[in-house]
């Protein structure tokens, strides 16, 4: 996605700037959500003037679209050799996306993108993001052998994702700042629970 804003001449723009307005945007959108987003408020939160925000960009929709591309990354593919260090590696990305400075405009997005004009393609291409990381890790597990022919991709990624957003907004609000220094423990746990053998009846 690329910057929305008319060409215009004078002064070179300044980076800092740019990334002070679309750092305010996103915080903004994860705090008071769309109904809550304008130009007046992310201005105020940057620390600049509206003219600024419009000269980089003609209205909110095209502000927000391109925060949110900027500083709410794709999830990507790494293939580190081993089925369960893909999956860890996964696992990372998304507790980094959710529990980062981004991680309640990455929430939002999931609840508002219908709501917003462009915001749910945005959200489509974070979701089959995820959904090609996924399944090239099944793909190549199977390959050499570590999961069996057949394996569903859609819940192995369900039940990964699933897990990283229930871990996210079910731990306390107290306890939110402990967060970034657990992702790689809780990315282990969670993947060997997923691999581990099928719990049976005695």
């Amino acid at each position: 996605m690329t910057a929305s804003a008319s060409p215009h001449t004078g002064r070179p723009r300044d980076p800092e700037v740019d990334r002070r307005i679309a750092l305010a945007a996103v915080e903004l959108f994860g705090e008071a959500g769309w109904a809550g987003f304008s130009v007046e408020s992310v201005a105020r939160l940057a620390g600049v003037g509206k003219a600024s925000i419009y000269l980089r960009w003609q209205t909110k929709e095209q502000l927000l679209l391109d925060a949110l591309a900027a500083h709410v990354a794709n999830v990507a593919d790494a293939d580190t050799g081993t089925l369960r260090g893909d999956l860890v590696d996964l696992a990372r990305q998304l507790l980094r996306l959710y529990v980062g400075t981004s991680r309640k405009a990455a929430l939002r997005m999931s609840l508002e993108a219908p709501t917003i004009p462009g915001l749910a393609q945005r959200c489509e291409e974070l979701r089959h993001a995820q959904i090609r990381a996924a399944r090239a890790m099944v793909k190549r597990g199977i390959a050499r052998g570590e999961l069996p022919e057949g394996t569903s991709v859609t819940l192995l990624l369900d039940t990964l994702c699933g897990g990283v957003v229930m871990h996210v907004m079910s731990t306390p609000a107290h306890l939110q700042s402990t967060l970034p220094g657990q992702i790689d423990t809780y990315a282990d746990q969670l993947v060997d629970f997923l691999l581990r053998p099928p719990l049976t009846a005695p």
